[in-house]
This record gives structure tokens, sequence and C-alpha cells, in this order.
């Protein structure tokens, strides 16, 4: 028999670097969670993506019980790592941080295609060339 689902939690937490401290432990504490475990099992499953803020979702059953569902880091995070730059331009229309190739969004496309509403790998190039150009990095597409 399933289990009756209490609620979704949605929490972006550095890889690997999950702890009892806001917003982790009130998050989970308040719905009954034992915090400590979450944080063992998240570290333990994202330690060799260090670096990365992480989207999580937590599904907590009436138990008390939970599991969680780790989701590639977030569009512009991949877009910054790759293109070699600290953050994104204050004017993306006037002020370009960076370019990337072709090449390099393939290999973003290549992360995060199963979080994107597409199997295309030429459809999600546009979305990544999209988001690259909201925070004023040119594209080679």
């Amino acid at each position: 028999m399933a289990k009756k689902i209490q609620g979704y939690l949605k929490l972006q937490i550095p890889a690997g670097a999950a702890n009892p401290s806001p917003p982790v432990g009130p998050a989970l504490g308040q719905r009954g969670v034992n915090i400590m475990e979450f944080c063992k099992a998240f570290n333990e499953k994202t330690k060799d993506k260090a670096g990365y803020r992480l989207p999580v979702v937590i599904t907590i059953y009436a138990d008390k019980s939970f599991t969680f569902e780790v989701k590639q880091p977030p569009m512009t995070e991949l877009i910054k790592k790759v293109s070699g730059i600290k953050k994104g331009s204050d004017n993306p229309l006037k002020n370009k941080v960076g370019k990337l190739s072709k090449e390099q969004i393939m290999e973003i496309v290549d992360m995060k295609i199963k979080d994107l509403n597409t199997d295309d790998r030429e459809v999600a190039a546009k979305i990544v060339a999209g988001s690259a150009r909201s925070i004023g990095i040119d594209t080679e597409l």
C-alpha cells in the first residue's frame, strides 16, 4: 500500500553541505522530519557536485518519513561555471560579460536536458542560449 503524502518541500541547498541551520532545519523541523537523517542522505548523494546550489524536492509522508529528488543545478549556475564568470551582467542588453560556444552550450544541454520540458537537443540549446542572454552572455547560436 502506498504511503499517504503529507506534502512537498522545495529547497535549494549547496551540494554536500546540508546542515540543520536555516533554511533546511526549520523547514523540515516544522513538518516533523528527522533533520539529521535528511542532511546525511542529501550530503552523501550530492558530494560529487560540490560548488553548486542544487534544487531538491522533498516528499514528506504522513508517518514523518521522506524521500527526495535532487535536480540539476539551476541553468544560470551551469552557464556561469562553463563560461568562467562569477556573476551575470548588471545590464544584459548593453554589457556583455562572456561568450558561450556551441560546444559549451551542448555541454550544458547534456547536463540539464532531463530537467527541461523537451527531448530535442536543438530546442534545449535554444533554452540554454536564452538563459545565457538573460545574464549578459553572447552565444554562437
